[in-house]
């Protein structure tokens, strides 16, 4: 077998990396301690070996350049929901996703992407890299890229796979030269993809009942759930938090009541936004516009760009995938940089899909240590409710709630 120096000088278009012994433990110790069934464990194991590695390397190229650090998406702590039941690692840099596909087969072929990562609107990537890890030789494991598509280029060109799920493309289809990726980071491939349909809490309740069971080693693939009913389910961060709490038996396996959700008590940093770097389930608002309907929303942003408010920046889009008497709705907060190191925040709510007007009596919230400080309610023929735009310095935490008769949900903010 050919070393690693071997095989990177035999064809320098792609990219080589090693992988340390340091690695491969501390991968294998996490997988094994975070997943339910052999297969996830493994396939866990596969992507934090190439993400770390992946990182590390993107890392290093990056010193001599300012930007954003590269991240998992959507985050370590939730990472795990979805190695469970999905193979890839999605890399976030700024406004730009890679999605990782490890294999270890040895005559690499095609790259095969599961439809998750390409028809889920806020789990779609700019690039997609088919990866062969080697870990066959203990004293030289490696990895490769073999070469990338665009999301635009599997949509348009990759063949669907109906049995398992996927699209495929020929590893003579993908771009080689790893170098092209990185001179194009920041442009944008992705192709527009339709929302989710929408799933009642008792539908979701109904399909949890089933995934949950740990002996069903490949739930995207079971055949009496639908990829549509499957996507709407695991693309809701909550539910999919209980459907992975579930497989591990973390949770009793009744999914609680939509008025029960305890809120989310994770803050949200919105510093963060300014450096492009959002959390799970956020998108932009070009992303949304693109995805959904929302007639109100180029009015609501341009009226904030052409207020007395200058530099405006960081405004981003949250799909809570919320299900408000079978209604979604979308949270948003516009984000303005302002004198006196403030922040200034706008928040409204619109109403998603082929709804024109959001339910009535619901209630938009603001609220900061335990004080109510607005409260703003829907009325028949409301296209949106906004909160009057308020001012924060670095460091202040809120809340903002809303609220549908028995319903309640919360987000946490800090600047």
């Amino acid at each position: 077998m050919f070393s690693l120096t071997e095989l990177a000088s035999n064809n320098t278009k792609h990219l080589w990396l090693k992988i340390a012994e340091t690695e491969q433990k501390r991968a294998w110790q996490y997988s094994q301690q975070h997943h339910s069934n052999p297969i996830a464990r493994y396939n866990s194991y596969l992507n934090h070996l190439c993400s770390d590695c992946f990182i590390s390397w993107l890392e290093d190229w990056q010193q001599e350049k300012s930007g954003t650090k590269p991240s998992v998406w959507p985050g370590k702590d939730s990472l795990p929901t979805i190695l469970e039941v999905v193979n890839g690692i999605a890399i976030q840099l700024g406004e730009t996703r890679l999605i990782l596909l490890p294999t270890e087969t040895t005559d690499l072929e095609e790259l095969s992407v599961p439809q998750e990562w390409v028809d889920i609107p806020s789990w779609v990537a700019d690039y997609y890299l088919a990866v062969q890890v080697n870990l066959d030789d203990e004293d030289e494991c490696w990895m490769a890229v073999h070469g990338f598509a665009t999301h635009r280029q599997l949509k348009n060109e990759g063949r669907y796979n109906q049995s398992d799920r996927t699209y495929s493309l020929a590893v003579d289809e993908l771009t080689e030269n790893f170098t092209i990726l990185l001179a194009t980071l920041g442009l944008n491939f992705r192709a527009e993809v339709p929302p989710l349909a929408t799933l009642s809490t008792t539908e979701a309740q109904d399909l949890l009942r089933i995934l949950a069971n740990r002996s069903i080693y490949s739930p995207r693939l079971h055949a009496d759930v639908s990829f549509s009913q499957w996507a709407a389910l695991i693309g809701n961060e909550q539910w999919r938090q209980q459907l992975y709490n579930q497989r591990l038996g973390l949770l009793q396996s009744e999914v609680s009541p939509v008025a029960d959700i305890v809120p989310n008590k994770i803050q949200v940093n919105l510093n963060q936004w300014f450096d492009k770097v959002f959390e799970i389930g956020w998108q932009s608002i070009d992303t949304l516009i693109n995805t959904s309907q929302l007639g109100n929303l180029a009015f609501a942003t341009r009226s904030f760009n052409t207020s007395r408010i200058s530099n405006v920046n960081g405004a981003k889009l949250i799909d809570l995938g919320m299900q408000l008497g079978e209604q979604s709705v979308v949270l948003l907060v516009v984000l303005s940089e302002e004198a006196e190191g403030k922040i200034g925040v706008l928040v409204q709510v619109h109403p998603v899909g082929n709804q024109k007007y959001l339910l009535p009596h619901l209630k938009l919230a603001l609220s900061s240590s335990g004080e109510t400080l607005q409260v703003v309610e829907s009325r028949t023929q409301d296209y949106y409710i906004s909160l009057n735009r308020f001012k924060c310095m670095h460091e202040t935490s809120f809340s903002i709630q809303l609220i549908l008769g028995d319903f309640s949900i919360t987000e946490d903010f800090v600047i």
